[in-house]
């Protein structure tokens, strides 16, 4: 299991854009719609082979027949940085090491790319959203590859909840020097190396 995105949502993708270009000082490239979810985004490459995505429900796309992933069907309030996402190379063997309600495989694809995500059913990971979401890639194609380098460097990934500990033993075959757990109140944070400096992203 690997770090592979972070994900900030908002109640319209021009927000949840301009929040990330606001804290990062950068500006954001086109992404695209994922016509299963009814969703659209906007991305912005990050070193290392990581990437950032703003999302947001598409106003324009008919009602998914299933719950939105990310909990989009619920979310309320300013942009925030709302989930983080890890990639696995076999999601079945990593969906049963992990805690039930982690999701279910769904197939997906945005143009060329092809991946399977697990979601649950209605949306919401456990631990109040906070659960890394699972993704497997399938082929050789990868945004952080197709993206322009922006100058920003994520340096540390936050995870703060009530339950850190049980969250941060659920995960206990992942280590990543950048992410890490803390007692709190349910929410994210991180901080990036950017063209302007330091930046936090919340």
């Amino acid at each position: 299991m690997e770090l592979d995105h972070i994900a900030v949502a908002g109640a319209d993708l021009t927000r949840a854009a301009a929040h990330v270009e606001a804290a990062l000082g950068v500006a954001m490239q086109p992404g695209g719609r994922h016509d299963l979810f009814g969703t659209h985004n906007r991305l912005l490459g990050l070193a290392d082979g990581l990437y950032l995505e703003a999302i947001a429900v598409d106003p324009a796309a008919p009602a998914p027949a299933r719950a939105r992933w990310f909990g989009l069907d619920r979310f309320k309030g300013v942009p925030r940085l709302s989930n983080w996402i890890c990639r696995v190379d076999d999601l079945e063997t990593a969906l049963a090491r992990l805690p039930e309600g982690a999701g279910r495989p769904v197939a997906v694809s945005r143009g060329d790319l092809r991946w399977r995500m697990a979601v649950p059913e209605d949306g919401m990971l456990p631990f109040d959203n906070l659960f890394p979401a699972l993704i497997e890639w399938e082929g050789d194609q990868h945004p952080a590859a197709m993206l322009a380098p922006s100058g920003c460097r994520l340096t540390r990934l936050t995870v703060r909840h009530p339950r850190a500990g049980e969250l941060a033993q659920a995960l206990a075959g992942f280590s990543d020097r950048r992410v890490e757990f803390e007692a709190g109140s349910a929410a994210l944070s991180a901080r990036f190396e950017t063209p302007h400096g330091e930046r936090v992203l919340a």
